[in-house]
């Protein structure tokens, strides 16, 4: 096949199609000077574009084989972005590439999180830690045999996961005593986390009421118990999740624990289509009840708890562990093989993926460009202006408002979800005005903020790796940057004799770097230039948009690289042996070695802030855009 081809078979039922998309992003220091990669952190999963988008899945049920508002997925995603786009344009190895699928399944995407002793995370251990105190005196589960009848344990389980549609539970105290309700509260809430209850009188006769905490109530300080004074205050645990994004497992805890999201610590956010292992750490809740949300949550696991005197912190990791499927496969065993190889010895170019770039006509350099422009002006107009491409409906309405009346409140109406970055800026110009455009986009998250300027940082660094791979090729030469410590150093072309390509780093543009001092130096003055910017001066009025800058290898050589090629009938079946499956004993897939279709199964362990789209490309020689692999696709079916 002259040139690769990233397809898409029909979706299997149960799973969602989608794009090529990283799971291996985490946040650097809060002042990085290697790496600066705040989308793949604390700011937004990594998995979707910019601009408060969604993640971009093909449309199911009718719209995914024919029209969605008379417009095809296909038709929508023409409007999207390309790898050359965004300046991802070179290959370090000169391998044939080959076609395959990526995520048919979400299986196919499995993240193990590395842990910053180096251990690879797992989920294998599911019971409650012991300490050195009466657990009497802490949450002390009551005999819930003594206290709730098997009918109403029934009910509140119902309601709990939301199946039942009177939206509470009563129950009638009988032979009422303070004590007695006291226990049945106390048996609610540890017995079914999520839960509110209430005293409420009928007719002379008390009843406890049960009901889903909510709004303000949800978001309460939780309850002060006794904390024994040997154990640690965090609890840390292993999260295991199936197709969610790392905040949505995060919101789901808080609600169902009644808790505020930032009693929650980790060290980055995983991957959403994927089935993705990290450790998370807690303040002051139990094991116990940690372990009792098992019973009800689905597609999440927690395990492996243990107590500790601190919380996790962005960034402190040393990386993920991926295991990737790539399906129906068209590279022969050589074909693979040397691709592997190249992948093992000579490592991938470090660039910036797709998802840091956004999914529709409006990418999210071009509002970064905006904001260190000063222009604020274009900037509203960037994030709320129509545009084509892929969105939400109600988005789509919220945009032709914006354009038509200019009224931040009238276009707010049109969204039912108000906490996308659309709906907080609109929000923000409707509190103080559209004179006042820098203190309304405040109102966005300062990391969904910020997202947009690194956006632009990765889009120079990606266009400047390219031209300096064109220029010298994969070896050091003078003018080169490396690494002493955290501080760069250009090489003479004495020390560019005993540095290989592996040691390179290239700035994202700041105040607080220095450039190659090669013509690709230059080359960042004239692009910056280009663009209406100072590359002397990085300083914003806005301190929060002042870049400091960072260096980034330009190279990555993943660790632990292992793969094999497997037949398979059923295309329906995972070839991965997850840890949930592992636990509950479930046997590991067995391959048919006369199986009609082939799959590379890939292992390989990456650094922080980087991308594993970027290795995979690599391999298959693709290019990972929505676009192009949408346009690959339909030629493919039709």
């Amino acid at each position: 096949m002259a040139e690769s081809e990233l397809v898409s078979n029909p979706t299997p039922v149960g799973e969602k199609r989608c794009a090529l998309q990283d799971g291996d992003g985490e946040a650097p220091a809060k002042k990085p000077k290697v790496e600066c990669d705040d989308e793949n952190g604390s700011g937004p999963n990594p998995d979707g574009g910019g601009g408060g988008e969604e993640e971009v899945e093909e449309p199911e049920g009718e719209a995914s084989d024919g029209e969605e508002g008379g417009e095809s997925f296909a038709d929508m995603m023409k409007h999207g972005l390309t790898e050359t786009d965004v300046g991802i344009l070179k290959y370090v190895s000169d391998h044939e590439g080959f076609s395959g699928i990526l995520k048919e399944r979400y299986s196919d995407f499995v993240v193990h999180e590395i842990n910053k002793q180096g251990k690879i995370v797992h989920l294998d251990d599911l019971s409650i830690p012991t300490d050195n105190v009466e657990e009497a005196e802490t949450e002390q589960q009551p005999q819930d045999c003594e206290v709730l009848t098997e009918e109403q344990k029934k009910q509140l389980s119902e309601l709990q996961l939301f199946k039942n549609k009177e939206g509470n539970v009563s129950i009638e105290m009988i032979d009422d005593t303070k004590e007695k309700r006291t226990l049945v509260h106390k048996a609610i809430k540890t017995l079914f986390p999520g839960l509110e209850t209430k005293t409420e009188e009928k007719d002379g006769q008390k009843f406890i009421v049960a009901y889903h905490a909510a709004g303000k109530k949800a978001l309460a300080a939780p309850r002060k118990h006794f904390w024994p004074k040997n154990r640690g205050s965090y609890c840390h645990f292993v999260l295991y999740k199936e197709n969610k994004d790392t905040m949505d497992a995060i919101n789901l805890l808080s609600k169902f624990l009644r808790l505020r999201p930032n009693m929650f610590s980790y060290m980055g956010t995983k991957d959403k289509r994927a089935i993705t292992v990290q450790e998370i750490a807690v303040l002051k809740i139990t094991a116990e009840r940690l372990a009792h949300l098992n019973k009800c949550l689905m597609n999440l696991k927690l395990g492996n708890f243990c107590y500790k005197n601190h919380p996790l912190k962005l960034g402190e990791l040393q990386g993920n562990h991926f295991t990737v499927v790539i399906r129906n496969i068209s590279g022969t065993d050589e074909q693979v093989h040397q691709a592997m190889t190249s992948l093992k010895q000579t490592g991938f170019i470090n660039y910036y993926g797709m998802q840091r770039f956004g999914t529709t006509a409006v990418a999210t350099q071009q509002v970064g460009r905006a904001i260190l422009r000063n222009d604020w002006n274009q900037v509203v107009d960037l994030i709320l202006k129509p545009r084509p491409g892929a969105e939400k409906e109600y988005v789509v309405r919220c945009r032709e408002e914006w354009a038509k009346s200019q009224d931040p409140e009238a276009a707010l109406k049109k969204l039912p979800n108000k906490r996308c970055v659309e709906g907080q800026l609109l929000r923000g110009l409707s509190m103080y005005g559209k004179k006042n455009i820098v203190t309304a986009f405040g109102q966005i998250p300062r990391n969904n903020r910020l997202m947009y300027v690194h956006s632009y940082q990765s889009v120079v660094w990606n266009t400047m790796v390219s031209r300096r791979i064109e220029a010298f090729g994969l070896k050091a030469v003078a003018g080169d940057l490396v690494l002493r410590g955290t501080t760069a150093h250009p090489l003479s072309a004495e020390e560019a004799e005993t540095h290989s390509i592996h040691d390179i780093v290239m700035p994202l543009p700041g105040y607080d770097v220095i450039y190659p001092s090669h013509h690709i130096g230059d080359g960042y003055r004239e692009l910056l230039s280009a663009d209406g910017l100072d590359l002397d001066n990085m300083r914003h009025k806005v301190k929060d948009y002042s870049l400091a800058g960072a260096y980034r290898r330009i190279i990555i050589t993943p660790t632990n690289v292992n793969w094999e090629v497997i037949n398979y009938d059923d295309p329906r079946i995972s070839l991965v042996h997850s840890d949930f499956e592992k636990l509950e004993n479930k046997p590991a897939p067995v391959f048919n070695k006369e199986g009609k279709y082939r799959a590379l199964r890939m292992e390989f362990s990456l650094p922080p802030s980087t991308y594993a789209t970027m290795a995979i490309r690599e391999v298959l020689k693709l290019d990972t855009s929505i676009k192009k692999q949408t346009q690959l696709n339909t030629v493919w079916f039709n």
